[in-house]
């Protein structure tokens, strides 16, 4: 299903520089959003953010009805931080897996501290270009 995201990444970095401010205003909670792009024959492009409907935050939680998420092509996937530093899914964040790629942000919230994964839970690279 995710053959493609073995072949190429793109997050355009006004799209990292979004994740990581929207991460750290929201510290010490969770905190989530949905990325929009496109999916070409071996690429993922995101270059595309918006905040879930009637989301909710906590320390070790984050979500959202996803009911509420319009009918939108454009949703690739999502970001969500873990305040903790811990930069690796959870079971949770698994089983609540959208779209084709889960990018996680862990506590200081810096660019290296940002990784992408599959829906198996595989690190996936990524370029970011402007």
């Amino acid at each position: 299903m995710l053959v493609m995201l073995k072949k190429r990444v793109i997050i355009k970095k006004k799209v990292v520089d979004s994740i990581i401010s929207y991460c750290k205003m929201r510290h010490p909670n969770e905190a989530m959003l949905i990325l929009r792009g496109k999916v070409s024959k071996d690429t993922l492009v995101i270059n595309d953010l918006m905040i879930p409907p009637l989301s909710y935050y906590g320390p070790y939680y984050v979500g959202f009805p996803i009911h509420m998420l319009p009918f939108d092509r454009s949703i690739v996937g999502s970001a969500h931080s873990h305040p903790n530093g811990v930069v690796e899914p959870s079971l949770t964040d698994m089983q609540n897996f959208l779209g084709f790629i889960s990018i996680i942000v862990g506590y200081p919230y810096e660019d290296e501290n940002m990784h992408a994964f599959d829906s198996d839970g595989n690190k996936v690279k990524f370029d970011v270009e402007l």
